[in-house]
């Protein structure tokens, strides 16, 4: 009984180590290398990657209190800004991955540090398997409603998902600078990843 009971509380402290193992090493600490060559592909992953970038700094050591931040005039929350951006990694995802994004099965419920993990790992994913594709045009943005299928060229992928991810990635920078938590001085878009 006593090796069973060991057991178990071995096996629990396990679990909720590699949960805090998962939070620590989140996606997109620094932009990952550069390709050698220039393609479709590889560009639009780069651009991902930026994103991605900005998108973890942006929400790296977020309060509570942060997160119900408003700005009063009925703009969206920091946490609403957040949710937003999960439900757009999901359609970057499924271009990527050639699929549509289907809006009539109920999403599973997250918290929202697990929803901050997933919305990166969705962009990590999508910026390796555009880094690997060759013809944008195999990657429509595709949307399943309950009135019907929508269909849209790559083009609406940079011009909407992606460029509206980019743009609340920076809407998250303001709100948490205007809450009195910026983000961390270090961040260098530019070169991407922390200064010394």
């Amino acid at each position: 009984m006593k090796a069973l009971l060991t057991f178990l509380l071995f096996g629990i402290f396990l679990a909720s180590n590699a949960q805090e193992t998962t939070q620590n090493e989140l996606p997109y600490t620094s932009i990952p290398e550069a390709p050698d060559t220039y393609t479709p592909g590889t560009v639009v992953s780069r651009m991902i990657d930026g994103l991605g970038f900005r998108y973890r700094w942006a929400t790296e050591d977020l309060r509570e209190d942060d997160l119900a931040y408003e700005p009063g005039n009925d703009g969206r929350t920091i946490a609403a800004t957040m949710d937003h951006l999960h439900g757009l990694s999901l359609v970057i995802l499924r271009s990527a991955e050639k699929k549509p994004r289907d809006f009539t099965t109920e999403q599973a419920k997250m918290t929202l540090k697990e929803k901050r993990l997933a919305t990166l790992q969705n962009f990590e994913k999508a910026s390796g398997l555009f880094k690997e594709t060759t013809n944008l045009k195999e990657h429509p943005v595709i949307f399943i409603r309950e009135n019907g299928t929508y269909d849209f060229p790559f083009w609406n992928n940079i011009n909407g998902p992606i460029e509206d991810a980019i743009w609340h990635a920076g809407q998250v920078v303001v709100l948490r600078r205007s809450a009195g938590n910026p983000i961390n001085p270090k961040v260098n878009v530019f070169l991407g990843k922390l200064n010394d």
